[in-house]
């Protein structure tokens, strides 16, 4: 039998992927007036020259064909004090926004009050895989938040994880 032809189980798939830590972003954008966005935890740099970085979402979203339209988006990278905006975020058909503190990006985009940093791109290619889209933005701006929180959120093993908690929860 050849490894090709064993079927991966969903179940066991997600709980081999949850073993691998990861930093919470809230993608957000702006058009027709509406504020947008969702919580992202697949997020990375792509590309220092030009400076590219990547999400991947459902392609099956209600946020992002929003985000395609507006041509461009801010990753909010979340801190460790902003589990409650992880998941306001991450639910369907909320009002998200309702007593969240943001402010315009120099594109437009929402930055989240709080968020230990923000990049601010412009769509640069997207690309269907699977379920899902592979979203490339350029980075036009960028800035570290005044604030004095430090720690990222960490989401590992189906839960928010902090960078100085050293024992298995």
């Amino acid at each position: 039998m050849s490894l090709s032809s064993i079927a991966i189980e969903p179940l066991s798939y997600r709980e081999a992927l949850g073993h691998y830590a990861s930093g919470i972003t809230v993608i957000t954008s702006f058009i027709d007036g509406e504020p947008i966005g969702f919580t992202c935890q697949s997020f990375y740099s792509v590309s220092m020259d030009p400076p590219l970085v990547s999400f991947s979402v459902m392609a099956s979203s209600a946020c992002y064909p929003k985000i395609r339209k507006a041509g461009r988006f801010l990753v909010n990278i979340l801190s460790a004090e902003q589990v409650h905006i992880s998941n306001r975020f991450s639910l369907r058909g909320t009002d998200k926004w309702r007593g969240v503190e943001w402010e315009e990006s120099p594109l437009g985009n929402p930055i989240i009050a709080g968020s230990l940093h923000w990049l601010d791109c412009e769509i640069y290619a997207v690309h269907p895989v699977g379920d899902h889209l592979i979203v490339i933005g350029e980075v036009k701006a960028l800035n570290l938040q005044a604030t004095t929180v430090t720690q990222p959120l960490l989401y590992f093993k189906g839960q928010y994880r902090n960078l100085g908690a050293h024992s298995e929860a």
